[in-house]
């Protein structure tokens, strides 16, 4: 039998192993393995931090800061959607006008957002819904267009 130049493909044993271009180009890329999963972390925590956590903490502040600030006269909207008047703050405790004659103890926490400062004019923004209406309701039946 006739043997001509060794085969490179062959091992000495007779096996072929075939190596592909594509795993050569992936071998040297495996080196530097160990440092990305680490670097995915941290931006996957910075990217958390700055989305998400920096955010509300930045709400949480000013919320507190308006809950803060009442001030007797200011119209204010509660975390369940009341609009009032304050009346009274005392401590964690405020006193709210939701109606003429009307006064109810609400949380100082229930505080969601301050509508009108206290000594502030309701009109002073410009925007009066365009319909040149005062925003009241009318006295009579008569008055609702259909």
């Amino acid at each position: 039998m006739l043997s001509g130049p060794p085969d490179p493909l062959t091992c000495p044993k007779g096996e072929r192993h075939v190596i592909t271009a594509s795993a050569q180009l992936m071998a040297p890329a495996n080196r530097g393995a160990g440092l990305t999963p680490l670097l995915l972390l941290i931006g996957l925590g910075a990217f958390t931090y700055l989305i998400l956590i920096r955010p509300q903490r930045n709400r949480m502040k000013k919320l507190q800061q308006t809950q803060a600030t009442l001030d007797p006269g200011a119209e204010i909207m509660t975390t369940a959607g009341l609009y009032a008047t304050v009346v009274e703050v005392d401590g964690d405790v405020v006193t709210l006008e939701t109606s003429p004659g009307v006064h109810q103890r609400f949380a100082r926490a229930a505080v969601a957002r301050v509508v009108t400062p206290a000594g502030g004019d309701a009109g002073t923004d410009g925007d009066d819904g365009g319909d040149g209406s005062d925003g009241e309701a009318p006295d009579d039946a008569s008055a609702v267009e259909r």
